[in-house]
């Protein structure tokens, strides 16, 4: 496996990765994944990795979204990792959970934020294990189709090298 900079050309891998991730019912309150025009442009281009297999196959994808166009908030970003259903467990989360750490605070990223369902127990570990921790749990932040009202726990990551 290699974590490479996300490009147009895994575009179909990337949407591919996302889409089954939405299909667990467990990794977001939206259902589909958009096009590649929407979903590029909701993520920061210098913070977007994908893991490819010796082959080229996408793995997996890490990017980060701002938290908003406000200067005092430069340094604070919401991130999403999703990994194929047949690379999980096996160190692609890690991998590309790391890179995103390492590409964020490089670039004076001071806060990485997330919010997962907690029903999704493997992506919390992979959070906290990273140096996450919980901040908070929304209640009943949105509905999810047929499965009602969800909580999402709320986990942030404050760089130990920004002051």
């Amino acid at each position: 496996m290699r974590i490479v900079p996300m490009r147009d050309e895994h575009a179909a891998g990337v949407l591919t990765v996302y889409q089954s991730g939405l299909d667990t019912g467990d990794a977001s309150f939206q259902r589909s994944a958009p096009d590649w025009p929407e979903f590029s442009a909701g993520k920061l281009a210098e913070h977007r990795f994908v893991a490819l297999d010796e082959a080229g196959r996408v793995l997996g994808w890490a990017a980060v979204s701002a938290v908003s166009a406000r200067p005092v908030y430069a340094g604070v970003v919401e991130l999403s990792v999703y990994v194929a259903s047949e690379a999980r467990g096996s160190g692609v989360g890690k991998a590309l959970l790391d890179q995103l750490i390492a590409s964020t605070e490089q670039a004076g990223v001071w806060t990485l934020r997330a919010g997962i369902f907690p029903e999704n127990t493997a992506s919390l570990a992979l959070h906290m294990r990273a140096g996450f921790r919980q901040v908070g749990v929304h209640e009943k932040l949105g509905k999810h189709g047929d499965r009602g009202w969800r909580d999402v726990v709320l986990l942030e990551r404050r760089s130990e090298y920004i002051d």
